[in-house]
């Protein structure tokens, strides 16, 4: 059937399969999964694993995962048990979304089963039963006792990171997991910088798998993946909700994601004055730093506006004064700003080189990078900056940087152009500029 798929004729190898085998193969959650919705073979530490953690956006598949997961250990069917496991905890939010979600919802456990194997539902016991006598039980993350002094073999902790009490509940599982000779137990979430997600997402016995919502786009709705893909790409609740990238802030970083957040805006009113920063890396080649290349602009009230990201990885002079010559041109900007601490002349005869036409502003660093910084992080805690659009890796750089820098030894590229942008516009010389435009 893989085959057939792969060479554009599955619809012809379904028509010709009888009745019972075509209910079969719809039963086969196997043939339909994705890599990341199966268990993983082991652990981060190559050891087999009894915790898997799966880790996905909105929509991508984590519920139809657990509920087919709990289903194959229920049933005994591999690769998720050789055997039956007769005892196994559903552990959900809150009770209701035990209920809506993880049993009666669309792709919950009773929705997965076919008729034969589907197990009986009471919820006034939140009690699941197969016909073959295995057990799921359950819980709600808002009282962890209810976990004091029943037994499993299995559970399935859905949502963990929204618990109001993560850590009391899932030890209080933990004591619980002692049936059979390996308990196991699936965690599905939307990532959040919990301390236990942070935990589990360190320790070597536990398997991690990940999806973005867009790889389940064949079981949503072509509208939703527009209007929110569109509306929050590469923000911090898209990265997290979305992509399912756990996003948090480093203690005594310059920036915040809170900070950036509330001030996002969709477009930049008319600006009168725009500049192009270059920070040009001190060499080239494989082990090259960035060369940074950002652009922003300033509104007549003075207001300030992060337009764009340009920054290329490992470029050579040539190519990065290319790339920022075309951003100047595309913003209609009134300058390039260089900073000449690494390259010196070289950097204004390299974008002379490209387009003579072009001023350059240079500027030299006298003061260390924090101490640059600073005042830039001030004018965001002020709300005087907003980022037009979504800047991931800017902003990544921004929220990582501290007074030690950005940790192992990076370089801060892409905010080292920021800083040399804004400082232009609001915080150097002050300039008249009569223009005004749109971008």
């Amino acid at each position: 059937m893989i085959a057939s798929a792969r060479t554009g004729r599955f619809d012809e190898a379904l028509a010709g399969l009888p009745r019972e085998a075509l209910i079969g193969l719809l039963d086969d959650w196997e043939f339909w999964a994705r890599p990341d919705q199966l268990p993983p073979a082991l652990a981060q530490g190559g050891e087999p694993w009894s915790i898997w953690l799966s880790i996905g956006g909105r929509g991508a598949g984590k519920t139809r995962a657990g509920a087919e997961w709990v289903k194959g250990m229920a049933l005994g069917r591999p690769p998720f048990a050789a055997a039956p496991v007769g005892r196994i905890a559903l552990v959900a939010e809150t009770a209701a979304d035990l209920r809506d979600v993880m049993v009666e919802g669309v792709s919950g456990l009773l929705a997965v089963h076919r008729a034969c194997d589907r197990p009986v539902w009471e919820p006034t016991r939140r009690r699941l039963s197969w016909p073959n006598g295995a057990i799921a039980q359950g819980f709600s993350a808002e009282d962890p006792e209810s976990l004091r002094g029943p037994q499993f073999a299995a559970a399935w902790c859905d949502e963990l990171a929204k618990w109001k009490k993560p850590e009391q509940v899932f030890d209080m599982l933990q004591f619980g997991l002692r049936l059979g000779d390996r308990p196991r137990q699936l965690v599905t979430t939307t990532p959040r910088p919990a301390p236990l997600i942070k935990k589990l997402l360190a320790d070597p016995r536990v398997a991690v798998t990940r999806a973005a919502t867009q790889a389940n786009a064949r079981n949503l709705a072509p509208e939703f993946l527009t209007a929110i893909v569109e509306r929050y790409r590469g923000s911090r609740l898209g990265r997290q909700e979305l992509d399912g990238e756990l996003i948090e802030d480093t203690p005594g970083a310059l920036w915040t994601r809170e900070m950036i957040e509330r001030s996002r805006v969709e477009t930049a009113p008319a600006l009168c004055r725009i500049v192009v920063a270059i920070d040009p890396p001190a060499s080239s080649g494989a082990r090259a730093d960035a060369c940074g290349v950002v652009a922003a602009g300033v509104s007549e009230s003075g207001a300030l506006f992060v337009l764009a990201d340009a920054t290329l990885e490992r470029a050579r002079p040539a190519e990065w004064a290319a790339a920022a010559i075309a951003l100047y041109r595309k913003l209609e900007a009134d300058a390039l700003v260089a900073e000449i601490n690494q390259g010196g002349e070289m950097v204004t005869s390299v974008i002379a080189e490209a387009d003579a036409g072009v001023p350059v502003e240079t500027v030299r660093a006298t003061r260390g990078k924090y101490l640059r910084a600073a005042p830039v992080a001030q004018l965001y805690e002020q709300g005087r900056v907003a980022h037009v659009g979504a800047f991931p890796q800017l902003e990544d750089e921004m929220c990582a940087f501290g007074p030690d820098g950005l940790g192992g030894a990076r370089s801060p590229d892409r905010l080292d152009a920021l800083v040399w942008a804004i400082t232009a516009l609001a915080l150097g010389p002050k300039r008249r500029e009569p223009r005004m435009r749109r971008v």
